[in-house]
């Protein structure tokens, strides 16, 4: 029963993360009014969330190796949920950055500490609930969508959503302070391990990278690409991102019969193609309504399968270490930071189009490291313990 509530915490923190992350994009518009700046100018709030996500990556292990992890982890769902609640009232793009910097370094701290307790938790029976958590990222990266059309629709701002996100995040907080912690694991032979392959783990960081930049910007740019074609209205653009993150969802559970059959690279390099072409049509027809739906479903199910078969296929060749791990969130950290700015300097001078060919060109990158990954060798390892936790 404790481990079973233990789990709920997890899913539950994933959920929010989910919809925290999914929320920006949407809110870009309403935002940038509120604090009278550009599109372009909002669109810093991509990097300063980002730049917070990667630091509490990397500030994760050392907190979750020495410190009881539900304390660290319901406290820190507190703390993010005082800064959504102020978002609404931030009337300064300063002040506003600060705010999603500080709920940054929460998601990356959330999504750390969800993934390394849900493992010491379950241990090596924890496949399948790895699979279940990133759905509920899914799920929670489809509802915000949903709730921000909600309430633009029905009071014109986004104060309700992000009080009713605030709220949702303490009762949570308290089931995690509440519980004890799962034993912690020491895994120094697998760390070990993870040394040899420097190489193959560094370049599976830089193929995380590019994965993160493709979702992140479509994610967010998406629904002020459709305002700008006027396929949308701003309450109608959010739907796209809603639909983006609902195929991604369902991409994750159509996912697990056909890994089963087909071999991780064969999905990998299936994906990327799917995701190419469905970028590509939109780029080469732009302004059709049903084209641009049919490609926000089509990208969405292609990359669902991405970072599920990759960390499956690192744990085939190198094992799966926190060490390794840690590096693949800080590849997925730079890639939210990285790319959706760059998207943001060109959406207005160049012409929102310049979002699929910022993509396009991502992906092209992302097959020919692909390709590369697969001509490394990586070398045998060795076995993992497991202490008490503090």
């Amino acid at each position: 029963m404790r481990k079973t509530s233990q789990t709920i915490g997890y899913f539950g923190a994933f959920l929010i993360l989910g919809m925290g992350i999914a929320a920006i994009g949407p809110s870009l518009p309403s935002l940038a009014k509120q604090t009278g700046s550009t599109l372009s100018q909002i669109s810093l709030v991509f990097t300063t969330a980002a730049a917070g996500y990667l630091l509490g990556a990397l500030a994760s292990g050392t907190l979750f190796d020495r410190l009881p992890g539900h304390w660290v982890l319901g406290g820190v769902l507190a703390l993010m949920a005082g800064m959504a609640a102020l978002i609404p009232v931030a009337a300064s793009l300063w002040l506003l950055t600060l705010l999603f910097f500080l709920i940054g370094v929460g998601q990356g701290m959330v999504e750390v500490g969800s993934n390394t307790l849900l493992l010491w938790a379950h241990t090596d029976r924890a496949g399948p609930y790895i699979n279940a958590l990133h759905f509920f990222f899914g799920a929670g990266a489809l509802l915000a969508p949903l709730g921000i059309a909600l309430a633009t629709s029905a009071t014109g701002g986004l104060g309700w959503f992000f009080w009713v996100f605030a709220l949702l995040m303490l009762p949570l907080s308290a089931l995690l302070l509440a519980l004890p912690s799962p034993p912690r694991a020491n895994g120094r032979a697998a760390r070990g391990r993870a040394k040899g392959s420097a190489l193959l783990v560094g370049l599976v960081a830089l193929f995380f990278f590019l994965y993160a930049g493709v979702e992140h910007s479509f994610g967010g740019w998406i629904p002020s690409y459709a305002q700008a074609l006027a396929i949308a209205g701003e309450s109608g653009a959010a739907y796209f991102a809603s639909a983006f993150w609902a195929s991604l969802t369902a991409g994750r559970l159509l996912a697990v019969p056909v890994t089963a059959r087909f071999k991780p690279q064969a999905v990998v390099a299936g994906a990327l193609v799917g995701a190419l072409i469905s970028a590509g049509a939109v780029l080469l027809w732009p302004g059709q309504a049903w084209l641009l739906w049919a490609g926000t479903v089509g990208l969405g199910l292609s990359l669902a399968a991405i970072v599920p078969t990759m960390v499956a296929l690192m744990g085939q060749r190198s094992g799966a270490t926190s060490q390794a791990t840690a590096w693949f969130f800080v590849g997925l950290g730079a890639g939210k930071m990285t790319i959706p700015w760059v998207i943001g300097q060109f959406f207005e001078s160049a012409g929102p189009q310049s979002l699929f060919v910022v993509m396009g060109l991502v992906l092209l990158a992302a097959m020919g490291l692909f390709a590369a990954l697969g001509a490394i060798k990586a070398p045998a390892g060795g076995q993992v313990e497991e202490h008490p936790a503090p």
